[in-house]
């Protein structure tokens, strides 16, 4: 009986310390940290997002999430809750995208804020505040995956009439109508090497050219000194260009003298002249009519009114 009694004292002890150590385990692995509630709701395809998966804020742990359903306002619309800690800094900015972690396909939420509206987004139990669902880099591939496939399917297409035969036997004829060319051009050195050659004498000359040229502009160097030279002596004082100024001073003068003194004695004697012409040819017009006069004289003049001998004419 005692056995008995014993064997049932150490089995309730056995069952009593197990039920002890789970309690234990389940009290050290509860979350006692208030979190605060947010919400999700997307249209989005979620994959390998599960309850109690990760949240993180720019790579940092955040939270968990709480629980996912559907929207039953929304059909179609999914509805993901999650609980963020306090220090969590989410604003009116902030968004969700989902993470992968590795290759394990285990999703998780990532959280990031562009800084547009820094306004803290307040949330509670009563009324919860909405954060927005943006397409992650798999989504953006998985909706461009058409368009990407059927870029790659035209620029085969294009590549396939690109290796066309005829298009080959042309691209065969331009390669060896290249190589010709190449085979043109190989005897060009050949006949440029006697030019070649001729390359030190032609440098040589030019450099003979050159000796040339610099002492031909050192000769217009000292051509210029003396220039300047001569036009400083010039323009000296003494020089001949003061000279000429004061003989072209002095035909001033006298082209004065002659315009107000013996310009008016030429008038004077040119006037004379003419008289003694004007006279002369009278005297020759009275010779030829009467040349006897050189013997006889000249006839006098016929009387007028109340001279003696005058006679009136008959009317």
């Amino acid at each position: 009986m005692e056995n008995k009694a014993h064997a049932l004292i150490a089995g309730l002890f056995t069952v009593v310390l197990l039920i002890a150590a789970i309690v234990g385990v389940m009290w050290f692995n509860s979350d006692r940290v208030e979190r605060v509630p947010y919400e999700i709701a997307t249209k989005l395809s979620v994959p390998g997002l599960n309850p109690q998966a990760d949240v993180r804020y720019r790579g940092l742990d955040a939270g968990k999430v709480d629980a996912i359903t559907f929207d039953p306002k929304f059909p179609g619309q999914i509805l993901i809750k999650i609980k963020l800690n306090p220090d969590t800094p989410v604003t009116q900015s902030t968004f969700a995208t989902l993470g992968y972690q590795g290759v394990t396909g285990i999703a998780y939420i990532q959280l990031d804020d562009d800084g547009s509206k820094p306004v803290k987004l307040v949330s509670s139990k009563q009324q919860l505040a909405r954060i927005e669902l943006r397409p992650s880099l798999f989504d953006n591939l998985q909706s461009r995956g058409s368009v990407i496939l059927a870029r790659a399917e035209d620029m085969i297409n294009k590549l396939n009439a690109l290796l066309d035969p005829e298009n080959q036997k042309t691209m065969v004829k331009a390669f060896s109508d290249v190589s010709d060319t190449a085979n043109a051009y190989r005897g060009i050195p050949q006949q440029l090497e006697p030019t070649l050659r001729q390359l030190p004498t032609l440098t040589g000359e030019l450099n003979q050219a050159l000796t040339s040229v610099t002492a031909l502009s050192n000769n217009m160097s000292v051509l210029s000194k003396n220039l300047n030279s001569l036009t400083a002596s010039l323009q000296g004082p003494d020089g001949a260009v003061t000279n000429l100024t004061g003989a072209v001073q002095n035909i001033g003068s006298v082209a004065n003298g002659v315009e107000y003194d013996t310009l008016p004695r030429f008038n004077t004697l040119t006037n004379e002249m003419r008289s003694s012409m004007r006279t002369l040819n009278q005297t020759l017009d009275h010779f030829n009519q009467q040349p006897q006069s050189i013997l006889f004289g000249s006839k006098p003049l016929p009387p007028g009114p109340g001279e003696a001998g005058f006679v009136a004419p008959a009317k």
